[in-house]
């Protein structure tokens, strides 16, 4: 009996012995898997957890780093910085991850435009369909939320991003080292959802248009406009009901000023697509969302978006990593050369003007976006030539003019990333000399010996169209209606087909306006 007491407690310590064990087993997040892609020249982060104290011991080429894992069972070891190359294998104690490749690690991020797989597109974008079907593309690796890295085959990337994987395609071609790709996109997604809360309510230039908000702030009415809107929704509904036809979605109470819009908190996108990749180590980000706003009550675009890149830098932990982001609205300008496959979606170019000068109001909301660029190592990618809609159907033109943001931008290379940019007018007389950086090889008029797009205005506010005429680096502009012009705007319109000053290096010259009115 002594003896088989014995055996027993022997077999139960033996057991919590083999249960400590399994407990005390190393796991990762699902991004440290086959075939993923570590961040080059950098200190790129593994981490994850354990038992509390169990010594954790990463191996990677001829590097060989161990930590413990502290009493919440949290462990993160940075390698040190590494060369392109690769494959090669990483080893976190018993765990062996499998044909690790080293290059660059992009992000792309935002609503539709990016969250989109390559299979809506493919019927629409010949370019999109060669390069797919000339895969696979063993330099390139992507990745989904939650998901582990996959090849890039021609089924795996036909349900990618058809945006980030034309950007990382050609990026890849011209930097020669193995990029991967990880996207956290959601359709019809306002930038609100897509920043900590944190981010949000840290950001002083956002506390600032909250309580500028809150002055003008009345929940009474916004009870009383809810309960009409819900009254109307009622009827609507029954009468959908009856007649089987498609029902109306039912209005939300307007959030206070610095809220979300609707049931959801800040951020909820954020914490579910974003959060689960920090701190893995990145070389930058592809934004492409703007459609849905903000849903920030009193934030526009522009403060809700340097409050998310700022967050975005701070929770990486990287510094100011490079922010590419593309145009919005889409489209709403022709291209230098129509015949150019890239531009084949591009508006058609019109001699004709309208036949009032637009108002202010339409060429704000794209001059609210082209603002962002003004966030430190923040790009634009220019689209106005490229197609519009809500959808642009040529990914492969819009991912390719994102690469070349990047090469200019990021890689240093010698090329123009951007089309005439507004620096400077000076008046003179009857006339307007407006200068520009990003001149590139110089300017030039597209598909028309004239130069359309420029209208001016007097003391009296009143716009009207221009003649124009390029004049070096810069363009004179004057009308027979201005005799002492004091402001000058150019394509400031949210479609424009008829404004068509572009530099030689194919980019458009990008919306401006000299007055505030």
């Amino acid at each position: 009996m002594r003896n088989s007491g014995m055996i027993v407690l022997l077999a139960g310590l033996l057991l919590a012995a083999v249960a400590v064990r399994i407990d005390a087993a190393v796991k990762l997040p699902p991004m440290f898997s086959d075939h993923m892609v570590l961040q080059r020249d950098v200190a790129a982060p593994v981490w994850g957890v354990a038992a509390s104290g169990e010594k954790v011991t990463v191996k990677f080429r001829h590097q060989e780093k161990s930590v413990q894992a502290d009493p919440a069972g949290k462990w993160s070891i940075k390698l040190d910085p590494l060369k392109a190359g690769g494959p090669d294998s990483l080893s976190v104690n018993e765990i062996n991850i499998a044909d690790v490749l080293v290059g660059d690690v992009w992000v792309g991020s935002g609503q539709s435009n990016m969250a989109m797989g390559a299979t809506y597109y493919l019927p629409h974008d010949p370019i999109l369909g060669k390069n797919i079907a000339a895969g696979p593309y063993p330099q390139i690796r992507i990745i989904k939320p939650k998901g582990v890295w996959e090849e890039s085959t021609p089924a795996n990337v036909t349900g990618f991003s058809a945006l980030l994987f034309s950007f990382g395609l050609p990026l890849q071609k011209e930097i020669n080292v193995p990029v991967g790709l990880m996207v956290g996109a959601v359709g019809g997604t306002p930038s609100g959802a897509w920043l900590s809360p944190e981010a949000l309510h840290g950001d002083a230039a956002v506390e600032a248009q909250v309580q500028k908000a809150m002055e003008t702030y009345h929940p009474d009415d916004d009870q009383k406009l809810y309960q009409k809107q819900l009254a109307q929704w009622q009827k609507d509904f029954d009468a959908a009901k009856a007649a089987k036809t498609r029902l109306p979605r039912k209005p939300v109470l307007l959030a206070k000023p610095g809220e979300l819009n609707g049931d959801r908190q800040p951020g909820y996108l954020f914490k579910i697509h974003i959060e689960p990749y920090i701190p893995y180590a990145i070389k930058g980000v592809l934004w492409d969302q703007g459609e849905a706003g903000t849903a920030i009550r009193g934030v526009d675009q522009y403060t809700l978006m340097g409050a998310l890149i700022r967050g975005w830098r701070k929770e990486w932990g990287q510094g100011d990593f490079p922010f590419l982001y593309v145009q919005k609205p889409s489209g709403g300008g022709c291209a230098l050369d129509p015949n150019d496959p890239m531009n084949a979606k591009a508006d058609k170019f019109t001699t004709t003007l309208p036949k009032i000068a637009p108002s202010a109001a339409e060429g704000s909301y794209r001059e609210i976006h082209l603002r962002i660029r003004q966030y430190p190592n923040t790009f634009l990618v220019t689209g106005s030539d490229l197609g519009g809609m809500t959808h642009p159907e040529n990914k492969a033109a819009y991912g390719a003019r994102a690469c070349r943001v990047a090469l200019g931008a990021v890689y240093g290379r010698k090329i123009e990333i951007y089309g005439p940019v507004f620096d400077n007018a000076r008046v003179a007389g009857d006339e307007i000399r407006v200068g520009f950086t990003h001149v590139g090889q110089g300017l030039v008029g597209a598909q028309s010996d004239k130069l359309q797009g420029f209208e001016i205005a007097g003391e009296d506010h009143k716009f009207f169209w221009a003649d124009a005429k390029i004049d070096g680096d810069g363009v004179i502009v004057r009308s027979d209606h201005v005799s002492r012009p004091v402001a000058v705007r150019y394509a400031w319109s949210g479609s424009f087909p008829w404004a068509n000053l572009f530099n030689k290096d194919g980019l458009p010259a990008q919306t401006f306006r000299t007055d505030s009115w």
